[in-house]
């Protein structure tokens, strides 16, 4: 590798990249879909190559064990949700520089073939235009408020919710955080089912089975040297569930991805970067060595607890920005 820098005993620093959708977005069915399109992927694979040693997830947990230290500048690339277009365009480029990327797989997303909330939510905002889709929210929160739920007045829940961040307005930010979490599951499964019928022009059957990763490429990203984790069952907010919940969760992930892991030395990626502290300590118990949370700075092996790691979005290095130089 041009520029390989060497393996020193001081070195804690981790830099770990996170994915979601990788696709050539131009010529999808839904260009407005937030992912990385797969030139720029490209682009950053080839900067990584140059400018990082790139590290298996197998080195991350020898070091987290006490064993042979990361090179510097080390950088471990994570895809979250298991995306068919990771195994489409991701991994063939992956081949072609012999790397690994570790691919974090949601249970349900090939075992029942179910399309997961978070997806129905991001399909919904790359079809519909922000301000009818908040109209539609927010006219739905008041149909349904007093009849079979109950939960807060429109204005208060705007008020308290709708907070900009680095990524998304504060009207995204708004629905998302409606659907994915503060509405009962019931209601949110039912707001966001009716917002697909009106908005996304395929069913959700059928983008479930365009969508996502199938058994037989999980295999194939596990026969190629990929490294497979867990990403829950359901894809719930882990830290938001009762603590039955939230462990019948995570042990239906762990039987579903029971092929791929070691469930004695095993990683868990936080879907939402949610958890809490039984959350940590069920995960730990049941062989979890690592954990992966979306706090965005560069990890330090010294300091981090290994079950908290934290990590820079796939949007903070080149080409897209060099932010990866402020978040340390």
């Amino acid at each position: 590798m041009k520029g390989c820098l060497a393996v020193t005993k001081n070195n804690s620093k981790l830099y770990i990249s996170m994915y979601h959708y990788t696709r050539d977005l131009m010529h999808s069915r839904y260009p407005q879909i937030k992912g990385l399109d797969v030139k720029l992927f490209r682009k950053q694979i080839e900067f990584f190559k140059e400018n990082f040693n790139v590290v298996r997830m197998e080195q991350v947990i020898e070091e987290v064990k006490g064993g042979d230290p990361l090179p510097e500048k080390a950088l471990l690339l994570t895809f979250d949700d298991g995306y068919a277009d990771n195994f489409t365009f991701a991994f063939p480029v992956l081949e072609e520089y012999d790397l690994q990327g570790s691919f974090f797989i949601p249970g349900k997303t090939f075992s029942t073939h179910q399309l997961l909330d978070v997806n129905k939510i991001h399909y919904i905002l790359a079809s519909a235009d922000i301000q009818h889709l908040l109209k539609d929210v927010l006219e739905r929160l008041d149909y349904y408020r007093g009849k079979e739920f109950n939960y807060l007045p429109n204005h208060i829940l705007f008020d308290k919710y709708a907070r900009a961040n680095r990524m998304d307005c504060k009207e995204v930010v708004f629905i998302k955080r409606i659907l994915q979490t503060i509405l009962p599951e019931e209601l949110r499964r039912r707001i966001s089912s009716e917002l697909f019928a009106k908005y996304v022009c395929v069913s959700e059957e059928q983008l479930s089975y365009e969508l996502y990763l199938s058994l037989d490429q999980i295999r194939m990203l596990k026969r190629h040297g990929m490294y497979i984790g867990i990403h829950g069952y359901d894809h719930y907010w882990l830290g938001n569930l009762s603590k039955r919940e939230m462990q019948e969760d995570i042990v239906k992930a762990l039987e579903s991805m029971d092929e791929f892991i070691d469930c004695e030395q095993w990683v868990m990626n936080y879907p939402y970067g949610n958890f809490n502290q039984d959350v940590l300590e069920f995960i730990k118990q049941k062989g979890a060595c690592i954990g992966l949370t979306t706090e965005t700075r560069v990890a330090d092996l010294r300091f981090d607890q290994p079950l908290q790691l934290p990590r820079l979005d796939c949007n903070d290095f080149p080409p897209k920005s060099i932010n990866y130089q402020k978040l340390m």
